[in-house]
């Protein structure tokens, strides 16, 4: 399941000025020539409305020419921090995720006080969150998504934003979770037990609001039965059985150890029994 996404019209509506009348805008197919343009100083008012045009018009990168050209001729206008903020939503939109970071990063550095920061965090961790690949690739970026929204509900937990930020930190944690799982599978395929033990031990100590524990608690089973753990196996599908008893991956647990003539049975001294105690 793609778990892109894009900035919703009510968060828009957060960031997006009032802009000025547009009928004084000018044309913008000057501003889309490749080849550098000589300096000529115009308005703020004209540049800005000219950049907001665009925007509506779904050019992206001609907008965000145009901000970056506001603060350059303007840079101690009111406009100008408005600009540096609106330049960087541009290249979000744009799908430049590397260009609007470094823009975010450097408003953020320069307006730490400004009442758009939180949006401005928000919007960097957005950045990495919409570039999240499939489990199967490296995971770094999906990191710092997970660092990036995080600073959004650590620093701005009353913020319009927070609400957002922790619910991709919940997906994005159980895509992690997801990348742990697929390995450990492949160990076990492999005959690596004690390998794929420890990254099922990840996803029930780390993720455990994930929907990928039930599988990693089954999958604990089957890898301490293979390696004659018997009491380990037994914890595993005793907390499994407990927290997911209508799981099917419960219901294969316990075909497990019944096959190797035991049962589920807690156990306080294991890893697992204690791990999950945690949670509550």
């Amino acid at each position: 399941m793609s778990m892109m996404t894009r900035l919703s019209p009510a968060l828009i509506r957060l960031v997006l000025p009032v802009m000025l009348p547009l009928g004084a805008a000018f044309a913008l197919s000057a501003c889309a020539s490749t080849e550098e343009e000589p300096y000529v100083e115009r308005p703020v008012e004209t540049i800005y409305n000219e950049a907001a045009a665009a925007m509506d018009e779904e050019r992206y990168q001609v907008a965000a020419r145009l901000f970056d050209e506001v603060e350059r001729q303007h840079p101690y206008s009111q406009w100008a921090t408005r600009a540096q903020l609106m330049a960087a939503y541009a290249d979000y939109q744009a799908l430049k995720y590397d260009d609007a970071i470094i823009a975010l990063d450097r408003f953020i550095q320069l307006h730490p006080g400004s009442d758009e920061i939180a949006y401005a965090y928000y919007m960097k961790g957005l950045c990495y969150y919409e570039q999240i690949t499939d489990v199967g690739r490296d995971q770094r970026v999906t990191q710092q998504a997970l660092e990036a929204l995080g600073e959004v509900t650590r620093r701005f937990p009353e913020s319009p934003y927070s609400r957002d930020a922790a619910l991709k930190i919940d997906l994005t944690n159980d895509h992690l979770a997801g990348k742990e799982m697929e390995i450990g599978r492949y160990y076990l395929r492999q005959g690596y037990q004690n390998a794929a033990i420890g990254r099922f031990r990840t996803v029930v100590e780390k993720y455990q609001t994930t929907s990928h524990v039930p599988e990693a608690l089954h999958r604990l089973t089957e890898a301490y039965l293979a390696l004659g753990v018997v009491d380990e196996a037994q914890a595993a599908a005793a907390v499994l059985g407990h927290n997911f008893p209508g799981s099917e991956w419960y219901v294969d647990s316990y075909a497990l150890l019944v096959d190797a003539n035991v049962r589920p049975a807690g156990n306080d001294r294991s890893w697992i029994s204690r791990a999950w105690a945690s949670v509550f």
